[in-house]
């Protein structure tokens, strides 16, 4: 029989008033529960329960009273945890309502190191077992993985382009899309990031499917002829194969293929043109670029393909937007790390005289950086990038070249004008590229873990 002989707020003020007043905690606590328990009908469970928890608090501590009582309030009746309630409300405890509420995430917090060890352990037991199954380095921290924090890049050779691929030029081991427009530059682009892969002592191969490569304004560029492996397979495959077989042997740094528009299946070398054979050179695209990207992953090559644009409607009708699609079918965009589209924005003059052209370089896809940012560049004719001009910029904005009015000061030496200062860097290669270190270093390497 269950009976009150006092309302619960009573019950709370006495033992309250217990608590917090007269004698030591140590000898009243328990005398109060007591009294407590024969002023209200409660269960022989919970007296029991509300003496444990006294004497838990005195002798274990906070953390494990709250924590035991915590998983076992299903014992209680309803005045029972009312009481449990009131007496865990010390000025030093945590309100016990919240602690019940929160009380299964305390448990399983003092756990945390146990079954951290744990899951530690079961890791380090899959891990062998990956290891004994798959090899030694089938599966390792991304760190570890790939032994360093940035991803190794070679130069594009122009400084501007570099900022704004993020990282100081293109990822190694990634497939690069370079893009555009007829006579827009790309395959001087291509030919300076073999330049600058050659000035690193690496080897370099250009596949040559338009028959357009002219050694002699490679070699005004700067690249070593001598040491570029240069083929003109007859096939899509077999140009393709011979990509995959020199990036699977890891020794060559940078492959050029020139162009994909240019590429032609066999299945197309004998046959008249009609379409019969649908899109072969999308076809063989995806199916090679599979086995080349896996190669890819095993070696630091730098794969670069050449594209041509056309003139596509976005609309199903023939009308609206026209859009620029670029050859070879869809899965050069999507295995490309970085997307290069070139445009031409001018023609430079020195007089009446063409010397050059301006153009746009726009980073339209990055996986390793934010994209979408632009160079603007100057090529000449039979020189290629003109570095100079921006080497030259970059180093006054950086204080590498102390600029006093319309004089530029560099070695001791007192240049006039911007003209004359950027014939004085081309004419001296060895303080351009002294120039050029000391700007990489400051722009790429600073922030460099």
């Amino acid at each position: 029989m269950k009976f009150w002989l006092r309302p619960p707020f009573a019950v709370s003020q006495r033992l309250r008033h217990c608590l917090f007043q007269g004698p030591p905690l140590s000898s009243l606590l328990c005398s109060s529960l007591c009294q407590v328990s024969l002023s209200v009908s409660l269960a022989s469970l919970d007296c029991f329960f509300l003496f444990y928890f006294s004497v838990c608090l005195m002798l274990k501590g906070r953390q494990r009273a709250i924590t035991f009582f915590g998983k076992n309030t299903h014992c209680f009746s309803s005045i029972g945890k009312e009481l449990l309630a009131i007496v865990s409300a010390f000025p030093f405890i945590l309100n016990f309502k919240s602690l019940v509420e929160v009380s299964e995430f305390e448990h399983d917090g003092l756990h945390d190191d146990a079954r951290a060890t744990e899951k530690d352990t079961a890791l380090r037991l899959a891990l062998s077992q990956l290891a004994s199954e798959f090899g030694g380095d089938s599966m390792l921290s991304l760190q570890r993985f790939f032994g360093f924090r940035r991803a190794p890049v070679i130069s594009t050779g122009s400084l501007k382009l570099d900022l704004a691929l993020g990282i100081g030029g293109l990822p190694r081991g990634r497939v690069i899309e370079i893009y555009g427009q007829e006579a827009s530059g790309k395959t001087t682009l291509a030919l300076h990031i073999i330049k600058e892969a050659q000035k690193l002592g690496g080897y370099c191969a250009y596949f040559d499917v338009e028959n357009a490569m002219d050694p002699s304004l490679a070699e005004s560029m700067g690249v070593n002829t001598e040491n570029l492996l240069l083929s003109r397979p007859s096939s899509a495959e077999k140009l393709l194969s011979a990509v995959n077989t020199l990036t699977k042997s890891g020794s060559v740094d940078v492959i050029v293929i020139d162009s994909v528009a240019a590429l032609v299946p066999e299945c197309e070398l004998d046959v008249l043109i009609d379409g019969a054979y649908g899109d072969g050179q999308s076809r063989i695209m995806t199916q090679a670029l599979r086995k080349i990207h896996y190669s890819l992953c095993n070696s630091q090559t730098l794969l670069v393909f050449i594209n041509q644009v056309r003139s596509g409607s976005k609309s199903g009708n023939g009308f609206g937007h026209m859009d620029e699609v670029t050859c070879g079918g869809n899965a050069l965009n999507f295995y490309a790390a970085v997307r290069l589209r070139i445009k031409r924005t001018g023609l430079l003059k020195i007089g009446n005289e063409v010397t050059g052209l301006g153009i746009c370089v726009q980073v339209v896809k990055n996986k390793l950086a934010p994209a979408m940012k632009k160079a603007e560049l100057q090529i000449r004719f039979g020189r290629g990038l003109c570095c100079e001009s921006e080497v030259l910029d970059l180093a006054c904005e950086h204080g590498v070249i102390v600029k006093e009015g319309s004089n530029y000061l560099m070695e001791g030496k007192v240049l006039s004008n911007e003209h004359e200062a950027e014939q004085y860097l081309a004419e001296n290669h060895g303080i351009f590229d002294e120039i050029v270190s000391i700007l990489r270093r400051q722009l790429f390497e600073g922030d460099r873990i």
